[in-house]
């Protein structure tokens, strides 16, 4: 890489004069223009054009070096155990430096840390995350490698798996936490496997794992020193995640026919799938059902508002115009003749306190008035 610049700078100075306008144009008038140059500014030597190509041939490989080194920072996913990048990771490690746990909390390790975390890691979930992300985490400097369980070992340890193997190792090797994948991994662990693998650290929850005759198939990597706990994650667990799909086995089944799946796809009889589809219907009209009487309520609440706004802005419009006082105080015929047969005692009552205050009026005028109205009252009953 660095022959490209040196012999390029060479050139450089070997070539035809160039016209640099920059320079010129800050010592001379950009007035006089020299024809020589501007034809140089135009033309370009053989041999510029070979410094062009090796300059493009440069960046190619600066572009290939900067995505390689991309993949050397785990950007893609981990390398399966065949592979060529962990081949050569794992010959480059000196597996005869032996690292102890004390240099391994200190960081003082003289290379990378190769710790190793196995499972079957079926639907692969924040469980499985967490656990490959504390091993990953326990030193400074770790190289995570992570085992995997075929489905013929699988299968006859544990039962059926949901996922086959394929889909388990493409699972983890996507997991940012995860360096390498051992695939066919074995069941339980023995010196030649470590060794081969040139592994340092075995992670684990503390939890006894028992399996062919042994109450604890990680007791003798304890014995050596090379265990480093990890804690499990509670309450999440591919069990779990089973146990949900069975619980609710006949949503998913009626799901899964809405979205185009055939009851041979999902190995279902014709009686219980005319079933669940009688159910899906039945479900469809009560969420109708419910959404109507939602939309019923939320319109009838809106229409009770408004309604109290329309009588309150009716009410105060009159009330402003004085016009409901007008009707207040004129009755129609009808209403005075109801009222008048109920309340006739209260009218001659009313009728003999006008007559009282008309005669007091009366009396109140001058006696000579008085006189003289009943002179011509006696006069005009004399003749």
């Amino acid at each position: 890489m660095g022959d490209l610049s040196t012999p390029a700078i060479s050139d450089i100075t070997n070539t035809d004069e160039w016209y640099d306008a920059s320079g010129e144009s800050s010592s001379c008038n950009s007035n006089v223009i020299n024809p020589a140059r501007k034809e140089n500014t135009h033309e370009q030597s053989p041999s510029k054009k070979k410094i062009n190509v090796e300059v493009n041939d440069k960046r190619a490989m600066q572009f290939a070096e900067k995505n390689s080194i991309n993949v050397n920072l785990n950007v893609g996913p981990a390398p399966l155990c065949y592979e060529e990048k962990a081949i050569e990771e794992r010959e480059k490690c000196d597996y005869s430096i032996k690292i102890t746990l004390d240099m391994a909390k200190n960081g003082t390790a003289p290379r990378a840390i190769r710790i190793y975390a196995d499972g079957i890691y079926d639907l692969f979930h924040a469980g499985h995350a967490r656990q490959l992300m504390q091993a990953k985490n326990l030193f400074p400097n770790v190289y995570l490698v992570v085992g995997v369980c075929n489905d013929k070992l699988t299968h006859s340890k544990k039962g059926k798996t949901v996922m086959d193997e394929a889909e388990r190792y493409e699972s983890v090797r996507h997991c940012r936490y995860v360096d390498e994948v051992i695939t066919d991994a074995p069941w339980v662990l023995n010196d030649d496997f470590l060794t081969q693998n040139k592994i340092d650290f075995v992670a684990h929850d503390e939890i006894p794992y028992g399996a062919e005759g042994s109450d604890d198939i990680y007791q003798h990597i304890k014995a050596r020193g090379m265990f480093a706990a990890t804690q499990r994650t509670e309450g999440v667990s591919t069990s779990d995640i089973i146990c949900r799909l069975v619980r609710d086995y006949d949503m998913y089944v009626r799901r899964n026919l809405a979205r185009g799946y055939s009851a041979q796809d999902l190995n279902v009889g014709f009686i219980k799938k005319n079933q669940l589809e009688l159910q899906t219907r039945l479900d469809t009209v009560k969420s109708k059902f419910r959404s109507y009487e939602e939309e019923s309520k939320t319109f009838m609440e809106r229409w009770e508002d408004r309604s109290k706004e329309y009588i309150h802005s009716f009410i105060g419009l009159f009330e402003r115009s004085g016009v409901l006082t007008l009707l207040q105080r004129a009755r129609s015929p009808r209403m005075l003749l109801n009222t008048h047969s109920s309340n006739s005692d209260t009218d001659d009552d009313d009728y003999m306190v006008k007559l009282k205050d008309t005669s007091k009026k009366n009396t109140s005028k001058p006696q000579s008035s008085v006189l003289s109205n009943d002179r011509q009252y006696d006069g005009m009953t004399q003749e």
